[in-house]
């Protein structure tokens, strides 16, 4: 499903990761190479194209949240200002997220809005695996020199951050991306049960 803001969404139980990431860092691309479908998010050659907070639910309970692309985006700034709104108060509100993947350009990482998005998610305590995407572009040597610099300059933020190189097309960080969703799901289960059971 989709929704223009926080108020539309569906308030059940259900554990949501979210995805979140400039205009042109490759969201869409990553999301459809997770769930090995070529047309669940929509690419596009324009940025900025996603303008809902877009549901995908991956098994009963367990959701991927497509947020809008923050970045460049060629949109009136009316429209921007309200997608910004709804980033911000899904971020802030929503009980149902447990994790952040937040991707940038292995070539440009780490702009103004993403350390926002990584500073927030630090002061939230919501984990963070943060992908840096279109790893193939790079060669061996400068794609790993790459990954430690930005986790070095992550690592004063403290909080839970992941960094990993990833790629769509080649597959890169892909088994990483799925385990660490995998925990987050499973973990956040596990959570809700013992605070039943308490």
């Amino acid at each position: 499903m989709s929704a223009p803001d926080l108020s539309k969404l569906p308030k059940d139980d259900s554990i949501e990761v979210a995805f979140a990431g400039r205009s042109n860092a490759g969201k869409s691309s990553a999301l459809n190479a997770l769930t090995q479908q070529k047309n669940l998010a929509r690419t596009s050659k324009t940025p900025g194209r996603t303008q809902l907070i877009n549901l995908f639910e991956m098994e009963p309970g367990k959701m991927l949240v497509d947020l809008p692309g923050y970045g460049y985006a060629k949109v009136p700034l009316e429209v921007k200002k309200h997608w910004q709104k709804a980033l911000s108060e899904y971020l802030q509100h929503r009980e149902q997220l447990k994790g952040i993947v937040v991707l940038m350009d292995i070539r440009h990482p780490l702009k103004e809005q993403d350390q926002q998005m990584l500073q927030w998610a630090s002061e939230s305590e919501i984990p963070v695996l943060a992908l840096l995407t279109k790893a193939d572009k790079l060669k061996p040597g400068p794609r790993k020199s790459q990954v430690l610099k930005v986790r070095e300059e992550l690592a004063d933020l403290g909080g839970e951050i992941q960094v990993e190189s990833f790629s769509s097309t080649k597959g890169i960080g892909l088994d990483k991306l799925k385990a660490v969703l995998t925990t987050w799901y499973t973990s956040s289960s596990v959570d809700d049960e013992e605070t039943e059971q308490e």
